[in-house]
């Protein structure tokens, strides 16, 4: 986001120094400080009336957002002046305290959403557009957070595979011995569906359901999910699990560029949990700031995103799951098959991290 600095500098008076003066002196600085920039998170927030902006911090990549934030600027004519902290931000937040300028906390990760909500980041929203696009599950009781979007987790294969339907705890299944690729266990897409493992499974045969498929990987457990499509290509495993909208944003990549022939490698299908039916989500997730300046149009905003628009913005910009229903998805997506979301609630499942964690590191999942 390009900013503008703005800066107040007085005029040289020479010897005159009047009572007069030096009030007006007083009365311009404390303009010049009402009109100073916040700086956050290498962005800079101008102030502007109220009436006219909204400042979002966000762990998401603004550019994936772009789209969103240009439509509500269109459409309402406030403007957003957007922050991205990849980390920390709930000590950025306490270090700034009331004095903070934002308005709207965006993330991406179930995680993050409920390590805000510990912290007291959010402030209580009362919309009966958001409680009404939204469903329970996907939101908080006390209207801190909504999700906006689904990020399902699912399985990239060799197209050759005859695999028409498939669940978590097959990863496991000798017949995959050597032929599993996965990132890093304690990546928190990860984290959150063992987490949601340990919901349905219990330790003990979460703890195993860990130690078979580490036995299944065909390489370590590193990289990123789009990896694992480029080493399905390279005949280095069969399958592996992945979130669903990179294998959107490779399967319309350019043609001929690596990321094409990754997408154009796999097929997804979307596992589910043996006991539940439902594939596991992970959320992207916003509520209104604690101490937010601008709180009317931080709830405007909210309600954009959760809107009919908002939606299917999401639904095509980022090949995400729209949360609202009724909205058309996009072809790729589409093509995945329904969805079919495991309802476990959002914060039992953040309740498990820690122990999802610890059990990652029990097992050597990831050396």
């Amino acid at each position: 986001m390009k900013s503008t600095t703005q800066s107040y500098q007085p005029a040289r008076t020479g010897h005159l120094e009047t009572k007069v003066l030096s009030s007006t002196l007083k009365h311009l600085r404390l303009a010049c400080l009402s009109l100073c920039l916040a700086t956050s998170g290498g962005a800079v927030f101008a102030q502007q009336p109220a009436s006219q902006e909204v400042n979002l911090y966000t762990t998401r990549e603004p550019k994936l957002i772009q789209p969103l934030i240009e439509a509500f600027t269109s459409q309402t004519g406030i403007k957003v002046h957007t922050a991205f902290i990849k980390d920390g931000m709930v000590e950025k937040l306490k270090s700034e305290q009331n004095h903070s300028p934002a308005d709207v906390l965006m993330v991406v990760d179930i995680g993050q959403v409920v390590d805000l909500e510990q912290a007291s980041a959010f402030q209580a929203t009362d919309s009966s557009a958001l409680n009404t696009a939204i469903a329970a599950h996907l939101r908080s009781d006390q209207g801190t957070w909504y999700a906006f979007s689904l990020r399902d987790r699912v399985l990239y294969a060799d197209p050759r595979l005859n695999l028409k339907a498939f669940t978590y705890e097959q990863l496991a299944s000798p017949e995959w011995k050597g032929k599993v690729c996965i990132r890093s266990g304690q990546h928190p897409y990860n984290i959150g569906l063992i987490a949601a493992m340990l919901a349905h499974n219990g330790p003990e045969k979460t703890e195993q359901w860990l130690r078979e498929v580490k036995l299944n990987l065909a390489r370590p457990a590193v990289g990123g999910d789009r990896d694992v499509a480029r080493d399905i290509l390279g005949g280095i495993c069969e399958l592996g699990i992945a979130n669903a909208y990179y294998a959107g944003q490779m399967k319309t990549a350019k043609a001929g560029t690596d990321a094409r022939k990754w997408g154009d490698a796999i097929q997804v299908i979307r596992p589910t949990f043996s006991q539940s039916g439902g594939t596991f989500v992970n959320i992207s997730a916003a509520g209104v700031a604690q101490h937010a300046p601008n709180k009317q149009n931080a709830v405007k905003f909210l309600e954009f995103l959760a809107s009919e628009t908002g939606q299917s913005l999401y639904a095509r910009a980022d090949f995400e799951y729209p949360v609202r229903s009724g909205v058309a998805l996009d072809p790729i997506v589409e093509s995945f098959g329904p969805l079919h979301p495991d309802t476990l609630p959002i914060k039992e499942i953040a309740s498990l991290r820690k122990q999802a964690s610890a059990l990652v590191d029990k097992v050597k999942f990831d050396y």
